[in-house]
């Protein structure tokens, strides 16, 4: 509308980013500020400082967040097999994935103890809704593996655990690493060092404007301000996305194993759901016949 002279077609904004920040700052202090940093506290006291993934290279004393990706897919009758396992156990598509995704990184590592950061929209008042903004927060979501859960109570644990996370996502992340305290190192990033997104928001058509043409813009290096994130998003029936991953520590061709273990490991939750965790296979046929038999 502005490009060919018109008024502004859109409504008028109950209200502007920095109405936002001015409340955001004059309630997050004092006990509600203390209450959500007390839950923090709480839920990630003990955790591991380090997801000690097998790494092709020893970690460099200080990050150079030099990264590539690797593409991942999950096929349509496994995304469909994945949201029936989240609908028979009452948790969302991501709930599952985090599962998944926890057990994958669990077993790489042989840690029984995983901290998996995740963005969140932060967008909890529906006067924010149309607002442009930066409002997403990181939330370190923390999955126990120690007792061996079956696939079923794993979901259940990863439900409640991400639905107090989800009610004490207010504070940001960078102040609850300084209520932590943690061991700081340059080598790798504090609290989590592997990411999970799934987009989720729908689609937004292709902007196009009189006399203006857009195109994407390749990137040859990423970076990597973690060791490994994992983004899926839906296109169609199908489940999209990529593993991006720290290239001083892994080769390409050890994160697409991953990638593959990860797709079996998945297979495994929707067909055996009572299945102990320890035991989901990891190996498609071709990988285990070659450590059998090659």
């Amino acid at each position: 509308a502005f490009s060919q002279g018109k008024t502004d077609p859109l409504p008028a904004l109950p209200l502007q980013y920095a109405d936002y920040a001015a409340w955001q700052r004059g309630w997050l202090q004092g006990e509600a500020l203390q209450a959500q940093l007390a839950y923090w506290r709480g839920h990630l006291a003990g955790a591991p400082a380090l997801l000690a993934l097998p790494a092709d290279r020893a970690r460099p004393a200080q990050q150079s967040y030099r990264g590539e990706s690797v593409a991942c897919r999950l096929p349509a009758e496994l995304t469909a097999g994945l949201k029936a396992l989240s609908q028979q156990h009452g948790v969302t598509l991501f709930m599952t994935l985090l599962a998944g995704w926890s057990v994958l990184l669990g077993r790489l590592s042989g840690q029984d103890d995983v901290v998996v950061g995740t963005p969140v929209a932060n967008r909890q008042r529906r006067e924010l809704e149309g607002l442009i903004g930066f409002f997403v927060n990181t939330l370190a979501l923390r999955v126990r593996l120690e007792d061996d859960p079956s696939v079923e109570s794993l979901l259940q644990q990863v439900k409640e655990s991400a639905l107090a996370a989800y009610g004490h996502q207010d504070v940001p992340f960078e102040q609850v690493v300084e209520a932590l305290r943690p061991v700081r190192s340059m080598s790798h990033s504090p609290v989590f060092q592997a990411m999970l997104s799934l987009n989720n928001t729908p689609a937004m058509p292709a902007l196009a404007l009189p006399g203006l043409t857009l195109s994407n813009v390749t990137q040859e290096q990423l970076m990597a301000h973690f060791d490994l994130t994992l983004a899926l998003e839906e296109s169609g029936d199908e489940l999209l996305g990529t593993i991006s991953y720290a290239s001083d520590l892994f080769d390409r061709s050890t994160v697409a194993r991953w990638a593959g273990h990860l797709e079996t490991l998945l297979r495994a939750m929707v067909q055996a759901p009572s299945q102990a965790v320890s035991r989901l296979a990891l190996l498609n046929a071709a990988e285990r016949r070659q450590v059998v038999a090659g």
